[in-house]
C-alpha cells in the first residue's frame, strides 16, 4: 500500500490524525511489476545483493501508483559515505534487489493527478527523506522527522520513536526504492520535490538533496557562532562543507581531523582550515592531547563528528563490535567530549544506528558538555534558503566533487569508495538523462 492510502487508512483505525502512520513502502518495480512496474519499459539501476555486495540490474521502470506520485527521468546522483553502511550490511532489513540511492534530482517525467506544483519537464531535486507535509513535525518543517512516511516498527522500538522514510535506505527507513537508477518514483511529489532554476546546474542542485543541507544543519544545530573554534572529526565531504560553513557562520578557527590523502586535499581547497593527521599522534589521547595543545589548553569551543560510527580505531571496540556487543564505536564520541572545552559543543552528524559501550557520559555530566544529535537534516526546513546561497556563488557544491561517472559504473564506484580510493570525495553521476557538463564539473571517467 501506498503512502496516502496508508496514512488515510492509519487514520480512520487508530483515529490519531497527526500520528497515523503507513504500512511499509515495498515499491520496488522490481518485486511486482504489474503493481508498481511499467509494462513496456526498463531501466537500470544499483541495487544490493548481500553484505558487501552491489549490482547493476535491469529492472521494470517505475509507474505512478498514487495520485500524488512523481515519477523523475535521473540526471544526477552520487555515492554517500552513509552509502557504505548499507554495502557493508550495518544498516538493518536490507533485502536483495533492494535499489539503493538517496541523493538524486532529475526531469519530471510524469505526475500523478493530484499534483500541482511541479509538470513534466521540470527540472527537480529530491529531499532524501521523504514527508507528508502534514503532520506535527512536517508543520514545522522538520520533515526528518515525519510521522507518517515510516511505518517501521523495529525503529520505533529501537530508538523510541520513528524517523522519515528514506529513499534506497532499507526496510528500516520505509523500503522505498533508491534513485541511484535511470527513473525513480517520488511519493508526495509536491512536498519532496524542489524546483531547480535555470542558473543552478544539475551538478550544484543536486546536493541540496543531502550533503548541502546536512552540513548545514550539523554547524547551525550545533551552535557554531562568531569567535568560535570549530573542530571537525572527518574530512570527507560533509566535514569539507561544514568547514565552509562554520566560516560563514562566524568561526574564527577551523580544525579538521583525519589522515591520508583527504588532507592533502583540504589543505589545497581550503588552505585557511589547520589540519592534524591523527595517524602521527600517539597514545590513546593523542587527539585530545593535540586539540588542547593547539586551544591553549582550553579546547575546541565546538566539536563535529563527520565520520560515523562503523569504523572503529581500537582491537578492543573491533572485537566488541565483530561480536555484537556493540553495533557503533564511541572512540571519535569520547575524543569530541574529552577534547572540547568546559561547557563545549559537540555534534553529531555521522551515522550511529545502535548502541555504544564505554561512552564517557561522565564527562558530558561533570564538565557540562552540551552533546547534540543532529538527527537526519530537516532538509525542507532549509532548502529554499540554501538554493539561494548557491544561485549568489555563496556556495559552491561543485568544491567537493572530485569525479564523473556513467550510472552503468555505479557498482565499480562503490568499491571504489568503499576503499578510500586517493582523490575520490563526491562523485557525480550521470545517465543518459543527463544535460551536457557544468563547465565547474570533472571531466568524465569510464571504469
Amino acid at each position: 500500500m501506498a503512502v496516502s492510502q496508508a496514512a488515510a487508512k492509519a487514520e480512520q483505525a487508530i483515529g490519531h490524525g497527526d500520528n497515523a502512520i503507513t504500512e511499509q513502502d515495498m515499491t520496488n518495480p522490481a518485486r511486482n511489476r504489474e503493481k508498481y512496474g511499467d509494462p513496456n519499459e526498463n531501466m537500470q539501476a544499483l541495487a544490493w545483493m548481500g553484505k558487501g555486495t552491489v549490482e547493476m540490474v535491469t529492472v521494470p521502470k517505475p509507474k505512478v501508483i498514487e495520485s500524488t506520485d512523481v515519477i523523475l527521468k535521473v540526471t544526477g546522483s552520487t555515492v554517500c559515505g552513509s552509502d557504505l553502511h548499507l554495502l557493508h550490511g550495518t544498516v538493518i532489513e536490507l533485502e536483495k534487489g533492494d535499489i539503493l540511492g538517496h541523493e538524486f534530482c532529475g526531469v519530471v517525467d510524469e505526475v500523478g493527478s493530484a499534483v500541482s506544483k511541479v509538470q513534466k519537464g521540470d527540472r527537480v531535486v529530491a529531499s532524501f527523506q521523504i514527508a507528508c507535509g502534514e503532520c506535527h513535525y512536517c508543520k514545522q518543517k522538520l520533515s526528518s522527522q515525519c510521522q507518517r512516511t515510516n511505518a517501521n516498527t523495529i525503529e520505533n522500538a529501537m530508538y523510541g520513536g520513528r524517523t522519515a522514510g528514506m529513499f534506497g535506505y532499507s526496510h528500516f527507513t520505509g523500503g522505498f526504492a533508491g534513485g541511484q537508477a535511470e527513473y525513480a518514483r517520488v511519493p508526495l511529489g509536491d512536498v519532496n520535490l524542489l524546483k531547480l532554476p535555470d542558473d543552478v546546474s544539475d551538478e550544484k542542485g543536486l546536493f541540496l538533496s543531502d550533503v548541502v543541507p546536512t552540513s548545514w544543519n550539523c554547524v547551525v544545530d550545533t551552535g557554531v557562532k562568531e569567535g568560535d573554534v570549530v573542530a571537525i572529526w572527518g574530512a570527507g565531504p560533509i566535514g569539507q562543507m561544514c568547514a565552509d560553513f562554520s566560516f560563514m557562520n562566524g568561526a574564527k578557527r577551523v580544525i579538521m581531523i583525519d589522515s591520508n590523502w583527504r588532507l592533502d586535499w583540504m589543505k589545497e581547497k581550503y588552505p585557511n582550515v589547520e589540519c592534524v593527521d591523527f595517524s602521527q599522534l600517539k597514545g590513546v589521547k593523542g587527539v585530545v592531547n593535540k586539540m588542547k595543545e593547539m586551544t591553549d589548553g582550553l579546547g575546541p569551543d565546538v566539536a563535529l563528528e563527520c565520520a560515523a560510527g562503523e569504523f572503529a580505531k581500537s582491537w578492543y571496540h573491533k572485537a566488541q563490535m565483530a561480536a555484537g556487543l556493540e553495533t557503533d564505536t564511541p572512540e571519535l564520541l569520547n575524543e569530541m567530549i574529552e577534547s572540547v572545552k568546559n561547557y563545549g559543543r559537540v555534534g553529531i552528524t555521522g551515522v550511529y544506528v545502535g548502541y555504544c559501550n564505554n561512552f564517557n557520559i561522565g564527562s558530558i555530566m561533570e564538565r557540562g558538555i552540551r552533546f547534540i544529535g543532529n538527527g537526519q537534516a530537516p532538509v525542507h526546513y532549509y532548502w529554499e534558503d540554501l538554493l539561494k546561497k548557491i544561485q549568489s556563488g555563496e556556495i559552491d557544491p561543485l568544491k567537493m566533487v572530485s569525479h564523473r561517472c556513467k550510472v552503468e559504473d555505479m557498482a565499480k564506484i562503490y568499491y571504489k569508495f568503499e576503499a578510500r580510493e586517493k582523490g575520490m570525495q563526491k562523485v557525480y553521476v550521470q545517465t543518459r538523462f543527463s544535460a551536457p557538463p557544468d563547465p565547474g564539473s570533472p571531466a568524465l571517467t569510464e571504469y
